[in-house]
């Protein structure tokens, strides 16, 4: 019997009968949306003036004023967010503050972080020997195909500048220590062309039941893009592992699914496990797609599984036998795995990436003939042998809309 690395989830609008799992930052675009023109990296954004002597915008001021705990700004960028104890896990909605702190993570703290590693005990999943086949997404709920044949992951070529830029790093910091997975820019529907958002997975933002929001999330895209080794990594320039520089998060979304059923220890809420970020655009005003050249939009109604065709997995994988060092991916045809059946199937795919790879995104060609987005990495068993991802629905459409509103 096998175990499953749970890796995570998920939603958005309509504040009404599902909490929205959105937040807001510490960062000058997290409430006035002025343009930062002095910060790189992990260089300070705190908004300025509110005519009552604060040196806070009046939105970051009220944010803070109902916080469950006392907040005080210099306190926390000085290490006052290392406090995990109960009364400062940062639960709830309004919750996530993510004040920049500079130098943070320089290469060297990026090669200590860990892959969010959690493990659950798959008996639950019962395979059909011959699962019936549907064009109707609807159709394949509950289902569960045979567990598909291993696909050794393959190095992607280099530089990662030239190819797939859109991928990156996601790095927070956990009770556990710095941390690790992967992510990718995404289409902004109401910004074409100016995207500063990221898609990873929930488990990658915030630690489900009974847990909170990581801190100090940032993305580096095309990390390392040159593929130094390790050590190289973490004796390397800042501008040779992050080329297009570091991006705080200033804005995060997960669904209520993920709040109400994640956990560290499993694949409970990965049927919906996506997260979107917004990130601080570049000193120089342009936006991280503008930056990086390329966001990459998401289809949040692909086909099913029988009508997909072939998938490319992407990350950077972190756990043995890989050092996270370096970008993989697999390449091959989804089948089904369900573990909640009132939930949209899971992607399932034969892959040898390990944890690290969290976040990193499936691509496939649309029927337009481009390259699109429709899941992410979410859970893989302990053998490293497949991976899983959410089939993105509306529900994951609307966190990527909340945080695109919010972004503007």
């Amino acid at each position: 019997m096998s175990s499953i690395r749970g890796w995570r989830r998920r939603r958005r609008v309509g504040l009404a009968a599902t909490a929205l799992a959105a937040c807001l930052a510490l960062t000058a675009t997290a409430c006035n949306g002025d343009e930062d023109t002095g910060a790189e990296g992990g260089q300070d954004q705190t908004p300025a003036g509110d005519g009552e002597g604060t040196g806070l915008d009046p939105d970051l001021q009220d944010l803070i004023d109902n916080l469950p705990f006392d907040f005080d700004l210099d306190e926390w960028r000085n290490g006052g967010w290392d406090d995990w104890d109960s009364d400062h896990w940062l639960r709830d909605i309004g919750e996530f503050v993510n004040p920049i702190i500079e130098g943070l993570w320089d290469p060297d703290r990026m090669g200590e972080a860990e892959d969010p590693d959690q493990s659950i005990d798959d008996g639950d999943i019962d395979e059909d020997p011959s699962p019936p086949q549907s064009d109707d997404p609807m159709d394949d709920r509950g289902v569960t195909d045979p567990e598909p044949a291993p696909i050794e992951a393959q190095p992607v070529p280099t530089p990662y500048t030239e190819n797939n830029p859109a991928v990156g790093k996601v790095f927070f910091d956990s009770p556990e220590g710095p941390m690790v997975c992967s992510g990718t820019v995404v289409a902004d529907p109401n910004h074409p062309g100016e995207s500063n958002l990221v898609a990873t997975a929930g488990h990658c933002v915030h630690a489900g039941v009974g847990g909170g929001w990581y801190r100090n999330i940032i993305f580096v895209p095309a990390y390392n893009p040159q593929g130094l080794s390790a050590l190289e990594v973490e004796q390397a320039a800042v501008e040779d592992v992050a080329p297009f520089g570091s991006f705080w998060a200033d804005y995060v979304s997960t669904t209520q699914y993920w709040l109400d059923n994640g956990t560290t220890t499993g694949g409970d809420g990965a049927h919906g496990d996506f997260a979107v970020l917004s990130v601080t655009p570049a000193p120089d005003g342009r936006s991280l797609e503008e930056t990086v050249g390329s966001a990459v939009p998401v289809d949040f109604d692909a086909p099913a599984v029988s009508g997909l065709g072939e998938v490319t997995l992407y990350g950077f994988p972190a756990a043995d036998p890989y050092d996270g060092a370096l970008m993989y991916g697999c390449t091959g045809t989804p089948a089904r795995l369900s573990i909640d059946a009132s939930m949209p199937v899971l992607y399932w795919v034969g892959c040898t990436m390990t944890g690290g790879s969290s976040g990193g995104p499936w691509l496939r060609t649309g029927e337009d003939g481009q390259t699109e987005l429709i899941s992410v990495n979410s859970i893989g068993p302990l053998e490293s042998t497949w991976l899983a991802g959410p089939r993105l629905d509306d529900e994951a459409e609307q966190v990527l809309q909340h945080v695109s509103e919010q972004a503007g």
